[in-house]
């Protein structure tokens, strides 16, 4: 969902790839939600932090605790972020309990995204 949003509110200001410690395929239920503010994610795919080795970025950001504990050094970056962000695929409940769990957090990556975009427009 970082990456779509970070792609949507960009444009062409960044080239944006995410990775994660442990991909495990793009998941449906952040493709559905993504969908509902109109944004395509469909296309993505889940890719291991591993192919980025040996590449240096601008930014870094992790968005969830334990990726943050899991790459610490990896990849290299000019500026490293943390977003502290519950992943929505841990939550248990009813089926709508869960969508609304992914809803929320989509939000919540959507704030951080545009907040980062106006903060670091290359434009400015």
């Amino acid at each position: 969902m970082a990456e779509g949003f970070l792609r949507h509110f960009a444009g062409d200001q960044y080239e944006v790839l995410s990775a994660g410690t442990y991909p495990m395929g793009l998941n449906s239920r952040a493709v559905e939600t993504m969908q509902d503010v109109d944004i395509d994610i469909s296309d993505q795919r889940s890719q291991s932090i591993d192919e980025f080795d040996g590449m240096s970025f601008d930014y870094v950001v992790t968005v969830c605790d334990r990726a943050k504990e899991s790459c610490p050094t990896t990849p290299a970056a000019s500026t490293r972020l943390h977003w502290s962000i519950d992943d929505p695929t841990s939550f248990s409940g009813s089926s709508d309990e869960r969508q609304a769990e992914f809803a929320r957090v989509r939000d919540i990556i959507s704030e951080r995204a545009k907040q980062f975009i106006q903060e670091n427009s290359k434009e400015s």
